[in-house]
């Protein structure tokens, strides 16, 4: 039998911004919008939180989520990447002989995500046979044009599109930091999220927001507001 798991990313010891991932947003813990568009969304057989923080972990089974275990402390410092969170929660699964054939990393501050984004991912990863999709946005300014500074100076990293009208430059997007649907057994193969077989689903700029300072969170609050007219 096919299952689903939600695994929410949550180390603790935030430095720019202190117990970033349990900090009120809009009235409540921002940990707790990626658990509930998680439940809402009923995909998932399970719905756990990876932390190695005892705090993060009462806040987030507060709100519905499962702590089956704490998360390894080296895949919690600030050099552990994603996917090394990850590795670490299916090893500990495989300990305990539990398995999953998709799963879903959300990140916890990904306040933006929605059950309806969630299906469309899922669904666009089954239909078109992709390994991982996740969200993405344009980028606001062709990248095209980008500066970079070289010897003090500001020079262009594309000279020859100096003269390029914009509407004729190539759109270009980035990864919008919510979420990754993608097949275990691939994953666990290649250990990477970013590979050659990857879908996006688009989403528009007032739909994501970085959060890793506090003018982040500022802009964050004031997107979501816009969204949903509080």
């Amino acid at each position: 039998m096919e299952k689903k798991v939600a695994i929410i990313t949550a180390r603790g010891g935030s430095k720019r911004i202190p117990k970033k991932n349990i900090r009120p947003f809009l009235g409540k813990p921002i940990i707790a919008y990626s658990i509930e568009s998680a439940l809402a969304s009923g995909l998932f057989d399970e719905i756990m939180v990876s932390t190695d923080d005892e705090e993060i972990a009462m806040v987030s089974e507060k709100y519905g989520a499962s702590i089956p275990f704490l998360r390894d402390p080296s895949t919690a410092d600030d050099h552990a990447t994603t996917v090394d969170a990850l590795l670490d929660v299916f090893s500990s699964y495989s300990q305990r002989n539990k398995f999953f054939t998709y799963a879903c990393c959300l990140y916890p501050t990904a306040v933006f995500t929605t059950k309806e984004r969630l299906h469309q991912a899922f669904d666009e990863m089954i239909r078109k046979k992709f390994d991982v999709v996740y969200p993405v946005m344009k980028y606001t300014y062709p990248i095209w044009r980008s500066l970079k500074i070289e010897d003090g100076r500001l020079v262009m990293n594309w000279p020859e599109h100096i003269n390029r009208r914009s509407q004729d430059l190539p759109e270009s997007f980035h990864d919008a930091g919510q979420f990754y649907f993608f097949q275990v057994n691939t994953f666990l193969k290649e250990k990477k999220l970013f590979g050659n077989n990857s879908g996006g689903i688009f989403i528009d700029e007032t739909e994501g927001q970085d959060i890793d300072n506090i003018t982040d969170w500022k802009l964050a609050e004031l997107k979501y507001k816009l969204l949903y007219h509080l």
